[in-house]
C-alpha cells in the first residue's frame, strides 16, 4: 500500500505541474478555464486521496511541498515560452 501511495504522489505532482501550465496558458488566453479546473481537480484528489487513510506524515508533507514547488515549475516555464516561429514564408516563398 505505501507503494501505491506513493505513485499516487507522484502521479499528483505531475498533475500540479500541468496545473500550472494551464494557469499560465490561461492568463494567456491560450487555453479555457475547464482544463485549468480539471487539472486542479485531479491535483487535489491524488493528495486527498494519499492522506485519507494516513495520518499527515514526511512523504505526505515531501508531496505537498513538491507539489506546490511543480506548480510553480509549470507556470514560470510557461509563462517564459516564446511563441512558435512563422514560418510561412519560409515554407512557401513568394512568387515574383
Amino acid at each position: 500500500m505505501e507503494f501505491l501511495r506513493g505513485v499516487v504522489g507522484l502521479i499528483g505532482i505531475g498533475c500540479a505541474y500541468m496545473a500550472g501550465r494551464s494557469a499560465a496558458a490561461l492568463r494567456k488566453g491560450w487555453q479555457k478555464k475547464s482544463r485549468l479546473y480539471g487539472w486542479i481537480i485531479r491535483t487535489l484528489a491524488c493528495i486527498i486521496a494519499m492522506v485519507i487513510r494516513h495520518p499527515v506524515d514526511n512523504a505526505a508533507i515531501a508531496v505537498l511541498v513538491l507539489a506546490a514547488a511543480a506548480c510553480g515549475l509549470g507556470y514560470w516555464n510557461t509563462s517564459r515560452q516564446e511563441p512558435p516561429e512563422d514560418l510561412t514564408h519560409t515554407i512557401f516563398p513568394e512568387e515574383p
